[in-house]
Parts: C-alpha cells; sequence; structure tokens
C-alpha cells in the first residue's frame, strides 16, 4: 500500500479542501406567482412552466 513519505501541512492539507465548499441551491423567481422556484422546474405554488399550466392547482 502507499504510505505517504512525509506529514501533509496545513497549507497543503486547506488549499487542497478549497473546493469543498458546499454552494447554495439555485432559486429563480416564478413568472407567474414571483415565488422562488428551482430554475427548470414547475412551480410548485402554481403549476405552471414556460408560461403553461401544467399541474392543476387549487389557487384562488
Amino acid at each position: 500500500m502507499a504510505v505517504p513519505k512525509g506529514k501533509t501541512s496545513r497549507s497543503r492539507r486547506d488549499m487542497r479542501r478549497s473546493h469543498h465548499a458546499l454552494a447554495a441551491p439555485a432559486r429563480s423567481v416564478c413568472p407567474q406567482c414571483r415565488e422562488p422556484k428551482p430554475p427548470h422546474r414547475v412551480c410548485r405554488n402554481c403549476g405552471t412552466y414556460r408560461g403553461r399550466e401544467v399541474i392543476k392547482t387549487d389557487e384562488e
């Protein structure tokens, strides 16, 4: 098995981990009801996608 020859420094370890941060989920605004929704998804509030009603909702 491969074994490290020397101790990895804090700087080298942290530079390697610089890409491990979590990103916030992307959000866009529904043009119909102005609720936040994931991009390229049907709006859970009003049921529309790209100007068409895809899911029937009991919105009044």
